[in-house]
């Protein structure tokens, strides 16, 4: 029990950003707090933060065992909302936010497997690529790619998602497939316009190293569903995301090149805001969510 106790107490430490915040919460004096964090640090042997008299600091050690802290803490308020609920049933309104392309295609078909289970919840899913604030804006749970930069948002590790440089067959049997990232250059490459906030050109990894090669072609677009669309009639090479292309690719209508110059995956994430008693209809999405994408062969 204390070994719990000292992990919920850094989670909440870092979700409120002191200590003697996560004090006010549990009605308890800081020095308390303090203690519980010397003792998990001492019995971990790593220093988990660095606490000065202005701000908290997670250092490397601390920001990996926070992810895992919260879907230990996670799982436990699962497993006894599964028995302790008995007959309980989840009701009310659920907002969740999901990025645009990747709700269509892999969120909206689990609304209405939910709502079947569940007939006492309604559903808003709102798919945006905007960062939405969860508290400030009402929703209970948000599906993201890639880094989570706020720390106060605990978050459940869904999968993971990785990008991968993709042609037709009818357009490799023309041009030819590139052996090595330079000859992305001879390429006709089909990349997101230049006022997309995601421009940053398509990274690889060669010797070791994350590099980021700026691409060009004859045609860009703003829009990820657009450069797809292009890609699958023969236009050019794109960058995509697996969780877009990886179907084109098990039929056949799409060849993945480049492969072994493919980036480190990024996480796909649900993230939702510290409670200390999480609503049952949030607990149970973010389980289908899990159950979903956890499920071997989901990605292929």
């Amino acid at each position: 029990m204390d070994r719990f106790k000292q992990i919920e107490t850094f989670v909440a430490v870092v979700a409120k950003g002191s200590l003697s915040a996560a004090a006010q919460v549990e009605g308890v004096a800081p020095a308390v707090i303090g203690r519980r964090l010397d003792a998990l640090e001492e019995r971990l042997g790593v220093k988990l933060l660095v606490r000065t008299t202005r701000r908290l600091t997670l250092t490397f050690e601390g920001s990996a065992f926070l992810e895992d802290c919260q879907r230990v803490i996670h799982d436990m308020q699962s497993a006894e909302a599964s028995v302790s609920a008995g007959g309980v049933k989840a009701s009310g309104h659920l907002r969740v936010s999901a990025p645009a392309g990747f709700g269509r295609r892999h969120v909206a078909a689990l609304v209405p497997v939910f709502t079947s289970m569940h007939p006492d919840v309604s559903i808003t899913l709102d798919l945006t690529d905007r960062m939405v604030d969860l508290v400030n804006e009402g929703f209970d749970c948000a599906v993201r790619l890639g880094e989570l930069p706020d720390s106060s948002l605990v978050s459940l590790k869904l999968g993971e998602n990785r990008r991968v440089c993709v042609a037709s067959p009818e357009y490799l049997r023309s041009r030819g497939a590139p052996a090595d990232l330079e000859e992305l250059a001879q390429h006709n490459c089909l990349p997101l316009g230049a006022s997309s906030n995601q421009q940053r050109g398509w990274v690889f990894q060669k010797d070791g190293k994350v590099v980021q090669l700026r691409v060009s072609g004859t045609m860009e677009c703003s829009d990820g569903a657009v450069l797809h669309e292009w890609c699958l009639a023969g236009y050019g090479l794109a960058w995509r995301s697996w969780w877009e292309v990886g179907d084109d690719i098990a039929k056949g209508r799409l060849m993945s090149v480049l492969d072994a110059f493919a980036a480190p995956p990024i996480g796909i994430h649900a993230v939702f805001p510290q409670r200390r008693h999480l609503p049952l209809r949030v607990r149970l999405f973010l389980d289908l969510l899990k159950h979903t994408f956890g499920a071997p062969g989901y990605w292929g």
